[in-house]
């Protein structure tokens, strides 16, 4: 297959839910051109309380589902998935470009902090499984990072409660330990935050608000499209087409992923247009093979 075809082929992206379209939002951004593959696993959403085990079968559906509709690259729009599964997806299809959210996101702390003090705010799993902060640290084992697990914000996020004072009061006290360190023991304050959910982007102003201008929002959703772009001209995978298609695909509920969806993508998303897929049927085909 010749380069030409292999762009021309589309990009596929899964989350666990409908988080991961703040990432997709921002891949339409960055790469008008390409063809996007959306797939939601909204059946079982969300993902960051579940096992290890649990996500990483889930991400394997998922990513077979997309792999079986000839995608050139696959972007894990989901932190909790990227945490525990970029790895073993990458040894399971060492000849696909497999793109997480964890690795930009860190990449763009470095140039970012100032006082190599960060913070990130993610789900439970995200979090206890440690992957931001490892990724920062690889690069720079001098930072200091401080990890939260915020869940609550994405059920806000979920209920389209982006603003307002009461947003910032539940998020002023679900941060409450970042800001005591800012005024705390510690040399240098925290200048730079990561929002390691793709539900957080939504949430990005009352965030700053509550946050101040000092601190710095690290927003994964951004970093990734910029990677993604980065990747695919690298590798001469661009797709030369002035405007690509989007496609969606859910678990479950295509009708209220339609009716969210404008929270998180600022296209609009028919519910007639949402394909309810069987991700179990993808996972079974792959092992008999």
């Amino acid at each position: 297959m010749s380069l030409k075809e292999a762009a021309r082929k589309p990009i596929g992206v899964f989350d666990s839910g409908v988080g991961g379209l703040s990432v997709l939002n921002e891949l339409r951004a960055q790469l008008p051109g390409e063809d996007l593959i959306y797939l939601g696993d909204t059946a079982r959403v969300p993902y960051g309380t579940k096992s290890s085990l649990s996500i990483t079968r889930y991400a394997t559906q998922a990513a077979r589902a997309l792999i079986e509709q000839d995608i050139k690259c696959l972007v894990i729009a989901c932190n909790t998935a990227s945490a525990v599964a970029v790895e073993p997806l990458r040894a399971s299809y060492p000849y696909l470009k497999v793109i997480g959210v964890v690795e930009p996101g860190a990449d763009a702390c470095g140039r970012v902090t100032r006082t190599n003090h960060i913070a990130v705010i993610a789900t439970e799993s995200t979090i206890n499984n440690q992957a931001y902060q490892k990724a920062i640290l690889s690069r720079d084992p001098s930072c200091v990072i401080q990890a939260l697990p915020c869940s609550l914000f994405v059920a806000l996020a979920e209920e389209g409660w982006h603003e307002g004072p009461l947003v910032e009061a539940i998020i002023k006290r679900s941060l409450e330990p970042l800001i005591a360190a800012q005024v705390s023991h510690f040399k240098k304050p925290i200048d730079t935050l990561v929002l390691g959910c793709t539900h957080f982007p939504a949430l990005k102003r009352p965030i700053a608000n509550v946050l101040g201008e000092a601190v710095q929002l690290v927003d994964s959703a951004e970093t990734t499209a910029l990677y993604a772009k980065n990747m695919l001209s690298c590798e001469k995978l661009l797709n030369p087409q002035r405007v690509g298609q989007t496609r969606f695909m859910v678990t479950d509920g295509p009708e209220r992923f339609a009716r969210i969806a404008p929270l998180f993508f600022s296209e609009e998303v028919l519910s007639s247009e949402v394909e309810l897929v069987d991700i179990q049927h993808y996972a079974e085909r792959q092992n008999s093979h």
